[in-house]
């Protein structure tokens, strides 16, 4: 009932990196439009998703290959260089391991039913791997190996310690009770306990399409009850979970914040602005959102606190349109009275597709591959901020780089939700919650810090008048009792988000890529990983 299936090496595409489909003998301004390919998937309005991803990560490989070579500092001739650079960009390519279960439960109703699932693991060269379940009937083996892909590019633009991994169960959740879902959670969490697939320390899922607090609370009974009853540690095996269990303020809508903050940090950029026609800032700015989810729905939040506005929202079973603004706030209540945003008094119906409405930012929040050569020159979006994993093909990137949009990429852009997945994991492992050893002493440090000032200024210039007030400022009163949990996470993300963008910008310029941040992020990536596996070695070769 177990498909298990090594692959340590790619046997097709990652061979042109080897093949010398890569002229590393041209300068970098002369031969930058010929390296930067659009891998096999380019003509194919319906790519397999995990050659989007590979021929992605190609395009990154081939501008940073010499610059790889030329930072090893040792005594190997060029060609030994060569061969081990492009050695180690194999071995970073594929996925490492892939495991498929299929197992029986026993529905409500007396039948029995087969239920498929599956566990990708793409990079062990920073342990625990780390990515999502998701529950679809659109579940593969190539979805969950791209999305595995995809997390270990993520975690290393945003400096978290984790090899990627993803993880799918083939079922529409819709379709089962409560009890039949957490029959289907635990189940498959003992299947991937029984391989090792899942443990504090060596692969950590989280939340996605369709689970959350719920599934991963399941996740952590399961398997701290079985597999892992004598290790400390076990509710680390799993993140996204309720504060109860082990779970960290501010982890729901990290993936919504993060998006909030990457596209921040581009907007406040007058650079990039220039190149759009746009000027910097949120005020006069207009958003769609595709996909009115968690991801969505935080995002959508966050912009418009931020004065921003939003102006159509697209889910599966319609769009609704407003020039004036919707308010997010009213359409979640309305969407979570009647399940979903059709009819909402305050917009009207917006036919056709909402991907090509009229706005400054568009911000693909649904599934993967919705920009396609198709609909790409039809978008009037200048930036778009992909907030779900994989919405663009390739052959839509090439041609929103010749028009001069803006795309902030997925592997940035939603990593908010693995920063703070990695929080929480931190704090499993502490066995204490973030501010709790210094929450008092803080608060006490900024009374004291108050009344030392007045009693300098009385000191100085006497009390004839009475006593001289000390008053705080709004902001300092704000935080004048010490950091909580949600402000420590809430400031660790945007610390995270805004130096990983500093890097992607700092990667374009040096490599004069403009408007391709997704390269530039790749770049970023390729990079960590590779400096890790070099100064690791590879053992047993």
């Amino acid at each position: 009932m177990y498909r298990y299936l090594g692959e340590l090496l790619s046997r097709g595409a990652s061979n042109a990196l080897a093949s010398g489909c890569v002229d590393s003998a041209l300068p970098a301004s002369s031969s930058l439009m010929r390296i930067r390919r659009y891998s096999e998937a380019v003509g194919d309005d319906d790519p397999n998703f995990f050659t989007m991803v590979e021929g992605f990560f190609d395009r990154g490989a081939a501008i940073v290959e010499d610059k790889l070579m030329e930072d090893l500092k040792n005594r190997e001739s060029t060609d030994q260089k060569r061969n081990r650079v492009r050695g180690i960009l194999k071995i970073i390519k594929p996925c490492n391991h892939v495991l498929g279960v299929s197992f029986p439960i026993k529905r409500d109703n007396g039948e029995w039913e087969l239920i498929e699932g599956y566990r990708a693991q793409h990079s062990q060269h920073r342990t625990p791997c780390k990515g999502g379940i998701r529950y679809s009937t659109h579940v593969s083996v190539d979805e969950v190996k791209a999305l595995a892909s995809l997390m270990t590019y993520k975690c290393a633009v945003v400096d978290v310690p984790f090899g990627g991994a993803k993880a799918g169960v083939k079922i529409n959740p819709r379709n089962y009770s409560d009890n039949e879902l957490e029959k289907i959670t635990r189940r498959f969490t003992i299947e991937l306990a029984k391989k090792g697939f899942i443990g504090p320390g060596i692969d950590v899922p989280a939340p996605d399409m369709s689970t959350g607090e719920r599934e991963m609370s399941w996740i952590a009974d399961t398997f701290a009850n079985t597999m892992g009853y004598h290790d400390i540690n076990a509710y680390a095996c799993v993140t996204g979970k309720p504060i109860s269990q082990g779970g960290i303020h501010g982890r729901i809508s990290a993936t919504g914040r993060g998006v909030f903050h990457g596209i921040e940090n581009f907007v406040m950029e007058a650079s990039y602005m220039s190149q759009l026609g746009l000027t910097p800032g949120f005020g006069d700015k207009t958003f769609v959102i595709q996909g009115f989810g968690n991801v969505g729905l935080h995002t959508m939040r966050y912009l418009h606190r931020f004065g921003a506005k939003c102006v159509g929202v697209g889910e599966i079973d319609g769009n609704i349109w407003n020039a004036d603004g919707i308010d997010p706030k009213e359409l979640e209540d309305y969407k979570l009275q009647h399940g979903t945003i059709v009819g909402f008094p305050k917009a009207e119906p917006y036919e056709g597709s909402i991907l090509e409405a009229d706005c400054h930012i568009l911000v693909p929040a649904a599934g993967e591959k919705q920009l396609t050569r198709k609909n790409a020159p039809k978008v009037k979006a200048r930036i778009i901020a992909e907030g779900a994993n994989g919405p663009t093909t390739p052959d839509a990137d090439k041609i929103f780089l010749e028009r001069n949009i803006m795309v902030i990429p997925d592997l940035y852009l939603n990593a908010g939700g693995v920063t703070v997945s990695y929080f929480e994991w931190l704090k499993n492992l502490n066995h204490v919650s973030y501010g709790r050893l210094t929450f008092k002493y803080e608060r006490d440090s900024n009374y004291h810090l108050l009344m030392s000032v007045q009693e300098s200024l009385e000191r100085k210039f006497g009390k004839h008048g009475g006593s001289i007030p000390v008053v705080p400022t709004s902001e300092f009163q704000d935080r004048i009792a010490g950091a909580s949990e949600k402000d420590i996470v809430h400031s660790g993300l945007a610390y995270t988000m805004e130096r990983s963008a500093r890097q992607i910008m700092r990667i374009g310029s040096k490599y004069n890529l403009g408007l391709d941040l997704r390269t530039a992020a790749y770049v970023n990536a390729i990079e960590k990983v590779f400096k890790v596996y070099n100064e690791a070695g590879v053992t047993f070769t």
